[in-house]
């Protein structure tokens, strides 16, 4: 498995996804509606929201661009809530996974990773989680929009692989993606713990992101999947103990906490998926 199709490449962790797999080989085609502003590998735009343009991509019918693809990777979205109108958001990334997801059942391709997010869990946790870490246990629980529609991708690919026992589709619910250059603002978070209380306190180093998106690619399992993707750590230097006592007083803790470990559980993702985070902004701050 070598030929690999990303949607929305040129986005923030889709740049990041794209160097992680040609760096380990694999021949990757770029489909999305912006330019590719780094020559990482050939880029195509398209309209995703128009199905013919997906399926003409995913089935192989762009010059000089043809497949057969061996796998999916399916990024492109307005990537947060409160970008565009509602309407807007949810008219653009639902439909979009859709076409993906029905242009591969086309394709026969049984290998399909997706972008859906840490917000299916109740983000921005106004309403507090039922317990701490937060993992994939409990139901979805959108608070916008831009989730609710996450959670329909989800609920898609969980029906996508009902009709079809031989697919695997992998939602990977990414944690708030950061580069290095990010890092010089996390020693500021700890002045206010209520600043960062909105995803508990986590983040994803875009490479770790697409490490995920790798190892997703390479799992052996069949059927629908969703995994936290967090970083190992948390954006504090407080303590957890110290920061649920404060904030979120009143949630039970499940299991042990660590000192900093992150309280968005990747512990499904490291045993399914072999996931491990490589990069920690405590390495990177003051370089």
């Amino acid at each position: 498995m070598k030929k690999v199709l990303v949607t929305g490449g040129s986005g923030k962790l889709g740049r990041a996804v794209l160097r992680d797999l040609v760096a380990h080989g694999y021949d990757v085609l770029n489909v999305d509606s912006q330019t590719l502003s780094d020559p990482i590998c050939p880029s195509v735009r398209i309209d995703l929201t128009n199905f013919g343009e997906v399926a003409s991509a995913i089935l192989g019918g762009i010059d000089e661009r043809g497949g057969p693809f061996d796998a999916v990777v399916h990024l492109a979205a307005i990537p947060a809530p409160g970008l565009v109108a509602n309407a807007k958001t949810f008219a653009n990334n639902v439909p979009t996974t859709y076409n993906v997801f029905e242009a591969c059942r086309l394709a026969k391709i049984k290998n399909v990773v997706f972008a859906s997010s840490e917000t299916v869990l109740g983000l921005p946790f106004d309403t507090p989680p039922p317990y701490a870490p937060v993992d994939e246990e409990y139901f979805p629980r959108p608070e916008s929009a831009y989730s609710l529609g996450k959670l329909l991708d989800e609920t898609m690919a969980a029906q996508f692989c009902r009709w079809d026992p031989e697919l695997r589709i992998v939602g990977l619910r990414f944690s708030n993606v950061m580069y290095p250059e990010d890092y010089a603002a996390f020693p500021g978070f700890d002045s206010d713990p209520k600043k960062r209380k909105w995803n508990l306190w986590g983040y994803i180093d875009a490479r770790d992101g697409a490490q995920a998106v790798r190892r997703s690619l390479q799992a052996d399992f069949k059927g629908f999947e969703a995994f936290i993707i967090a970083n190992a750590d948390s954006v504090m230097t407080r303590s957890n103990t110290s920061l649920l006592a404060e904030v979120f007083p009143d949630v039970p803790q499940k299991g042990n906490i660590s000192t900093n470990g992150t309280l968005l559980s990747i512990e499904k993702a490291k045993r399914m998926l072999g996931y491990s985070p490589q990069y920690s902004w405590r390495n990177e701050v003051g370089k």
